[in-house]
This record gives C-alpha cells, sequence and structure tokens, in this order.
C-alpha cells in the first residue's frame, strides 16, 4: 500500500480553521509575513518546503492531524482529539491557576 503525506494552501487554510488560530499568530509563531500566509492559502503563491512545514508543525501543535493520501482513503486533517477529550484538556490545563513568578 502507498502512503504519501500531503500538505497544500487547502489543508493548511482548513487546519487553521478547525484548531482556532489567525494567519497573525502563525505569522508570529514562524517568522513569516502574513499577507504570505494568507495568499499560500488561497493558493495564489508557493512557499518554500521549510516555511510549509513551519506552518504545518504550528498547526499540528495546536491539534491538527494531517492524514495522508494511501490506498485506504484519500488525504486531510481533522483535530488530533475528540470534542470530549479537548474539553478534558482544557479542564486540566486551568487546574493549576495561575504560575507563580518563582515557577516561571
Amino acid at each position: 500500500m502507498t502512503i504519501q503525506d500531503v500538505f497544500n494552501s487547502n489543508l493548511a487554510r482548513a487546519g487553521r480553521a478547525l484548531v482556532g488560530i489567525s494567519t497573525w499568530y502563525i505569522a508570529d509563531e514562524t517568522g513569516i509575513e502574513r499577507d504570505e500566509i494568507r495568499k499560500f492559502e488561497r493558493g495564489i503563491i508557493s512557499l518554500p518546503e521549510e516555511q510549509e512545514e513551519a506552518i504545518k508543525e504550528v498547526l499540528i501543535e495546536h491539534g491538527a492531524l494531517f492524514l495522508p493520501d494511501s490506498q485506504a482513503g484519500g488525504y486531510g486533517v481533522r483535530l488530533k482529539h475528540s470534542s470530549a477529550k479537548a474539553k478534558q484538556i482544557d479542564r486540566w490545563e486551568g487546574e493549576g491557576g495561575p504560575a507563580a513568578e518563582d515557577d516561571v
């Protein structure tokens, strides 16, 4: 069975929508100009492979899971965790309260 990783403008836009982050945030995290990210997502321009990979990594860190193209099914993007699991993670993260200055 042949499996091929796919990352393109449509997956970038869909992944960003799924995880709920802005192009401003991705630009801050990657150093890529926001306008370039927007043009890439619209399919107007191509980005160098290292910039595409940087965008993909930010999306993965925020919960996107990119599915490869294979004979078992087409490529795509989905959330890593179910909504129930995401709520549980949010609750766990909120339980600790604010960090004390000594902890930072």
